[in-house]
């Protein structure tokens, strides 16, 4: 299967949310626990990657929701897996094994349904979540010099990321929900050195994912979106694009920049509106479904799916509002400095 061909070919769809559809199952403490770790000495309520080993069939199931709504592309149940991130549950000797067990996972439910149907092969990308510390910004008002980790840390925690997730086999490596890009460089870098490391291991397509975090148009560490776009453009991902933070009526104007600017594939996959008082998400899956359709009629995007707050039926409605429609073209960029 190749992805490239695929989207030359249609706009494909990614999947929703895995932490709204998590807790459709109302899990407890003891539901992550599981038996492996009923005996575990810290909470680990609302780890959602640790449910790879203990509720894999939970997991597998979210999969396999968002393959029948229609996803060509579902996400490993993967954002925080890293040393780094399990480190608040104390939990850093598994994050490896959550790696491999969610790429297997998420592998086993695309397989079986591009066997149900050939001609509609699904992938699975290998979710990076962005980290719970930032190399950008310091956590102490008092001293903004200081980094609570540091670049080499974070390239260590993201290298055995991706090495658990490509054993496992993913598709392709998504790094997501990016608002700092320090940290998105230093998962570049990781992945790199990775596939240099293992000459023999099959290389991997890196798609990337930023986050405007509110009207400014600008990342949580400062940057325009055309600074990002050109601050990671060395990597030559497969695609790259914006998820999180926004719906998808904020974030049109953004999607509309990125497609003049970027030389590759763009993806985008909002949130289903903007949260209410009680942090839930309100809009409808009609109303996602419309406005991702307006953006593909417009020429602005390849890869289009939900973050917070979506959910297989509105997966179901974008598939249905985009299938018809011819994916945005790549451009010919002019080159001014080489």
């Amino acid at each position: 299967m190749d992805i490239r061909k695929e989207l030359e070919k249609r706009i494909l769809v990614i999947d929703g949310a895995m932490g709204t559809m998590i807790q459709k199952h109302k899990p407890t403490e003891a539901t992550y626990r599981g038996e492996r770790f009923k005996d575990w000495h810290t909470d680990v309520k609302n780890n959602a990657d640790i449910l790879n080993i203990t509720q894999p069939q939970i997991i597998e199931g979210i999969h396999r929701d968002y393959l029948e709504a229609g996803a060509d592309i579902i996400e490993t149940n993967t954002f925080a897996a890293t040393v780094i991130a399990q480190a608040d549950f104390d939990l850093q000797p598994f994050a490896y094994e959550m790696n491999v067990e969610g790429a297997r996972l998420a592998r086993k439910a695309a397989d079986d349904y591009t066997k149900k149907n050939p001609a509609k092969p699904r992938f699975v990308a290998g979710a990076i979540g962005p980290l719970n510390k930032t190399l950008s910004l310091s956590p102490d008002v008092n001293n903004p010099g200081f980094r609570a980790v540091t670049f080499d840390e974070v390239v260590e925690a993201y290298y055995e990321q991706v090495k658990g997730l490509v054993e496992g086999g993913v598709d392709t490596l998504l790094i997501e929900t990016i608002f700092d890009t320090l940290n998105a460089k230093a998962a570049i870098f990781a992945i790199k050195k990775f596939f240099r490391d293992n000459p023999t291991a099959p290389k991997k397509e890196v798609m990337i994912s930023g986050t405007i975090t509110d009207a400014s148009g600008r990342t949580l560490s400062g940057q325009t979106l055309e600074a990002f776009y050109t601050s990671i453009a060395h990597a030559k991902p497969l695609s790259v694009g914006l998820n999180c933070a926004l719906g998808a009526k904020e974030m049109r104007q953004y999607i509309a920049e990125l497609s003049t600017i970027a030389g590759c594939y763009v993806s985008a996959y909002p949130n289903a509106g903007l949260p209410n008082a009680m942090g839930e998400y309100d809009e409808a899956p009609e109303d996602t479904g419309h406005y991702l359709e307006d953006w593909a009629r417009e020429g602005y995007v390849n890869i289009v799916g939900g973050c917070c707050g979506t959910t297989p039926d509105h997966i179901r409605h974008i598939a249905d509002h985009v299938k018809t429609i011819s994916p945005r073209s790549l451009p010919q960029l002019e080159i001014e400095l080489v």
